[in-house]
């Protein structure tokens, strides 16, 4: 089972020992495509700061993180794993595995990247800012900067079912395609309420991150090793998930599922 995660905005405060060694991270198909828009990251946040924030979508009170991407090629990395300390990652704990589980983890699960592209868990990096949303001059927009690079890096290791929690920014890196689609899953989280007598159904937002972070904790947890989107739905229905196939997979588009909640937390 592979596992596509999107990061997270929130990331550790520093890194710590030695730096990145781009050769040395999963995936060294996209070396080179990392080394261009590492480079071209940190001479952006070297120049007009002004600029650079306009680029990046900083806040005034983030231009901090102009100063954390220009020294970026000599900042102390970490485990990807412990990079990320957003709401998905909150509720998926890596730290609070145990050490099964957390292997389990570190051969499964990818998160995207802005800067990196994609990483494993184990993968040690500085933290950083820099979204897939960002038009990087002189790359461009870098959804479709990546999607060149991971066109012929991604379905190597895409093997087996391909569990697809990316947000939309994300999911424009690597579509699925052909044979890899039809056994990849989404994941739509849906709240189930009762209003004036009627049950309605509504997408959740920011606790859709939290439901898809506990999800993946428990099926690493548990040792679930799913090997198609059919096995899937069973694996989260023995985890006492409500899942419903909303459209099965096809050659062209991946399986969609709706895990349905009651309560959001």
């Amino acid at each position: 089972m592979l596992v596509l995660l999107p990061p997270s905005e929130g990331k550790a405060a520093s890194g710590a020992g030695v730096p990145v060694d781009l050769g040395g991270l999963s995936l060294p198909g996209l070396t080179q495509a990392r080394a261009a828009v590492l480079a071209n990251l940190v001479e952006l946040c070297s120049g007009d700061a002004d600029r650079a924030a306009e680029v990046l979508g900083l806040s005034q009170g983030l231009r901090g993180e102009l100063v954390r991407n220009a020294g970026l090629p000599t900042a102390g990395a970490l485990p990807a794993g412990e990079v990320y300390t957003g709401v998905l990652f909150d509720n998926l704990g890596l730290a609070r595995l145990d050490e099964a589980a957390y292997e389990r983890a570190a051969r499964s699960l990818l998160v995207f990247s802005g800067l990196w592209g994609a990483v494993r868990i184990t993968d040690r990096i500085p933290p950083y800012r820099c979204s897939m949303g960002v038009k990087l001059p002189p790359l461009g927009a870098l959804g479709a900067y990546w999607r060149g690079a991971m066109a012929s890096v991604l379905p190597e290791v895409a093997d087996g079912l391909v569990l697809d929690l990316r947000s939309s920014a994300y999911a424009a890196a690597w579509k699925p395609a052909g044979e890899v689609a039809s056994r990849t899953a989404t994941v739509r989280v849906l709240q189930q309420r009762e209003v004036d007598g009627v049950l309605k159904r509504t997408v959740v937002s920011h606790f859709n991150k939290a439901t898809k972070g506990r999800l993946v904790r428990d099926l690493l947890t548990a040792g679930a090793e799913p090997k198609a989107p059919r096995e899937l739905v069973d694996a989260l229905l023995e985890l006492d998930y409500r899942v419903e196939v909303a459209a099965e997979g096809t050659a062209r588009k991946p399986w969609q599922l709706d895990v349905v909640v009651t309560e959001i937390h």
